[in-house]
């Protein structure tokens, strides 16, 4: 009897490491971890990790993938945050001083998305000699592409805008994706760039 008993918990046992196993496979998991570890060196890291996190079986553990997904993601957040901006520029009402800085807005935003595109596809050419310039090039394309958000914020800086209800509204829609681009920028700086491919002479 007792010898039985043993014998079902051991079956148990083995059963709940199985599905266990199954539900969290060894790979997953230590794709998931390569992403925590890349975003706790970000300034939002919860943001990247949550973002990020649903693409570990596609960006495995490679610095190129996770950078590309990153940017990929923003661009789609940019993209609709400069929808959102135009279609808020268009709204009846807007004083002199907002209708010029929507505006100005409106072209920024504009600027950022081109620039997160040129990024995208300057990582998707090959990785040549000339890997210095390509990474020079798209640090250069995301930094600028935050500039372009912050310009954006700056048309609503000062004492006239304080309490704007059409400050706060845009505060609100471009925040995140600020924040997006800050990411993706990180991780070009600490995990792309230190991960220069090796070629043959």
């Amino acid at each position: 009897m007792e010898c039985s008993f043993v014998s079902h918990a051991i079956a148990l046992l083995f059963t709940l490491q199985l599905t266990t196993s199954m539900a969290f496979p060894p790979s997953d998991q230590t794709n998931t971890d390569f992403i925590k570890t890349s975003c706790s060196n970000t300034t939002y890291p919860q943001l990247c990790y949550t973002t990020l996190s649903s693409y570990a079986n596609d960006i495995q553990d490679s610095p190129k993938l996770l950078v590309k997904t990153s940017l990929t993601v923003t661009l789609t957040t940019a993209q609709s945050t400069s929808t959102a901006i135009s279609n808020l520029s268009k709204s009846h009402g807007l004083s002199p001083m907002e209708a010029s800085a929507m505006s100005d807005c409106v072209e920024v935003l504009g600027d950022a998305v081109d620039e997160l595109q040129k990024s995208i596809a300057e990582m998707g050419l090959s990785e040549g000699t000339n890997w210095g310039l390509q990474m020079s090039d798209i640090q250069t394309w995301v930094s600028a592409a935050l500039t372009d958000v912050d310009t954006c914020m700056d048309g609503f800086a000062g004492h006239a805008m304080d309490g704007n209800k059409v400050r706060d509204k845009v505060r609100g829609i471009v925040v995140n994706v600020a924040h997006m681009i800050s990411i993706a920028l990180a991780l070009i700086n600490n995990n792309y760039a230190s991960s220069q491919p090796i070629f043959s002479p």
